[in-house]
């Protein structure tokens, strides 16, 4: 329960005739190698019983989740104390207490895509599964005291300052005390744990997916400690404080294949990432408790019982019937919109695009690849822009939730501006020509504006796409267009030729440990650092991993010792 030095809480069971009980004791458990393995065997759901020790498989406990008979039993009590979390063994009167029954009206919203990746094997099956008893009566009760609050303000506040004026100060002490409750339901949910290293709660959007969790913290909205609404309040707070009120802004809702508002403006845009992130699934967690209290305030936005999903411009396959499908609608969605912004961009500044990507697929004839990164660069092209630069960004957070291998790599802005309407198609030979010619003073550039070796690569993609997307098509000695993904892989290989010639007959691999040892040696680096030099040196981690040169763990890459080497 507690990881504090010097400071252990742990969880005994004990038994009475056929009734069992948890105790909490203060220390170490006397079997610590027991302990530490605990009851759940391997990844996945397999268990085993914590009275006899029998298995219990994943298939029998998602058979008990869908017959909904699996239930929950109180742990622990953590209680604030003088110098820190006290731990106490659960009593029979707060176990009455939490087992409170709720009658009020739950979400009905289907748990989809992402928001549903595992929970429908065991039972849950829409939000409302999502929150205890004890937790929906409080989320209920908060909710219907933002709209108390909010036509209360509106009656009382016209004396002060007037109809008009008292109707927008309500409308905007509305919101933010709905922010406030939309932010506490992160941590008023079943899926959120206990943070044993810092004796917090852990939100449930550690990552982009709710996570099966077996085990959960129920937060008191009333505490000093975490996951209480004057907590939550006061983050709101900080937040209004902070932003630059001096200036005015606007927001505008549109889809941005048709819309025409970007018309002279400078644009920079953030696109969705193809299929790492279904953000409209994910979003009504938050929008089934949003939605009753600003409806009445934003009808527009509340308008529907969920949050849209069918024009969300992801690749995603469950929605358009399969991956080909899925890549169709992106690639499609993706250059009508980035040619609306081609089309009415200031014709005196670039569009900035940034984006971020990861490896996704390994194919044997052309190595490890990106989809979405490829799908991404043919929708610039297609969409009449030439990427005149790149760079990468340090934009992904490093902290302890995000370091986990699948974390999405650095982003990458890319500058883009219309293609030349002298634009010629060119031949494979004649592209190489010009990528030869002019790749290395841009990489002397690069490399003189201290550019580290791992983002080199990266960066380098710029002047390369320059070339390739300068072009109506180049085309192969048989007549067909050069891919996207054959384009990419000459600019690298055209770049390991000119960063160093005696590199050029290595393997990918070893291309990816000369480059990474330049800048870290053997010591550990961020994996996302690690990923995106694998992306432009057309290999992967994983790969990487299994050919025995480097370990991957905890958000960590490090190049093994040859000392280290497996002996074969």
């Amino acid at each position: 329960l507690s990881k504090r030095p010097g400071i252990e809480y742990y969880i005994q069971v004990e038994t009475q005739g056929d009734q069992y009980f948890f105790k909490v004791k203060k220390g170490k458990p006397a079997n610590m190698e027991v302990a530490e393995k605990g009851t759940k065997l391997e990844r996945g759901s397999n268990f085993s019983c914590v009275l006899s020790g029998t298995l219990l498989d994943g298939d029998y406990i998602k058979q008990e989740g869908i017959a909904h008979r699996i239930g929950n039993r109180m742990l622990a009590i953590v209680l604030d104390g003088p110098k820190g979390k006290i731990y106490i063994s659960p009593t029979s009167d707060l176990e009455k207490i939490a087992k409170v029954t709720f009658n009020g009206d739950i979400p009905s919203n289907e748990l989809i895509g992402k928001a549903g990746d595992q929970l429908p094997l065991y039972g849950y099956k829409t939000f409302g599964d999502l929150f205890s008893n004890r937790q929906l009566i409080a989320i209920t009760t908060f909710v219907e005291l933002v709209k108390e609050t909010h036509t209360l303000v509106d009656k009382h506040a016209s004396k002060v300052f007037g109809e008009t004026k008292a109707k927008a100060y309500a409308k905007a002490l509305g919101i933010y005390l709905a922010f406030s409750v939309s932010r506490l339901t992160n941590y008023w949910s079943t899926p959120v744990i206990w943070n044993t290293g810092r004796e917090v709660f852990a939100q449930v959007f550690g990552r982009q997916a709710i996570a099966m969790s077996w085990d959960f913290a129920e937060a008191n909205p009333f505490s000093s400690s975490s996951g209480n609404f004057e907590d939550s309040k006061n983050w709101i707070n900080r937040v209004i404080q902070n932003l630059p009120i001096e200036k005015h802004g606007f927001v505008i809702h549109a889809n941005a294949v048709d819309q025409e508002i970007s018309k002279n403006k400078i644009i920079a845009t953030d696109p969705p990432y193809y299929d790492n992130i279904q953000y409209a699934d994910l979003s009504d967690f938050f929008y089934v408790w949003l939605r009753p209290m600003l409806k009445d305030l934003f009808p527009d936005l509340f308008g529907t019982m969920a949050v849209p999903k069918s024009e969300e411009l992801v690749a995603n396959k469950s929605r358009h019937g399969g991956a080909k499908e899925a890549e169709k609608f992106f690639l499609t969605g993706m250059t009508k919109a980035i040619h609306q912004f081609g089309s009415q961009a200031h014709p005196a500044f670039p569009i900035a695009i940034y984006y971020a990507f990861k490896q996704s697929e390994t194919n044997p004839k052309e190595g490890t690849v990106s989809t979405g990164w490829e799908t991404f660069l043919a929708a610039v092209k297609s969409a009449g822009l030439t990427v005149t630069g790149t760079w990468p960004m340090r934009t992904e957070l490093t902290t302890a939730l995000k370091k986990s291998d699948n974390a999405l790599a650095s982003s990458v802005v890319l500058a883009c501006r219309p293609r030349s309407t002298q634009a010629q198609i060119v031949s494979r030979r004649e592209f190489l020509t010009a990528l030869k010619r002019e790749l290395p003073p841009a990489l002397d550039k690069l490399q003189n504006s201290n550019t580290a070796p791992v983002d080199l690569a990266q960066a380098a993609i710029g002047p390369g796409m320059a070339v390739f997307t300068r072009y109506i098509d180049v085309v192969e000695s048989d007549g067909k267009p050069l891919t996207m993904r054959q384009a990419l892989i000459l600019i690298n290989e055209v770049l390991d030729e000119t960063l160093a010639e005696q590199e050029g007959d290595f393997d990918s691999d070893t291309r990816w440990a000369l480059t990474w040892f330049d800048q870290y040696g053997f010591k550990p680096a961020e994996y996302g650092a690690a990923e995106s030099l694998a992306t432009a040196k057309n290999t992967s981690i994983s790969g990487l991993v299994e050919a025995g040169i480097l370990t991957a763990a905890g958000g960590k890459v490090q190049l093994l010792h040859p000392d280290d080497y497996d002996p074969d």
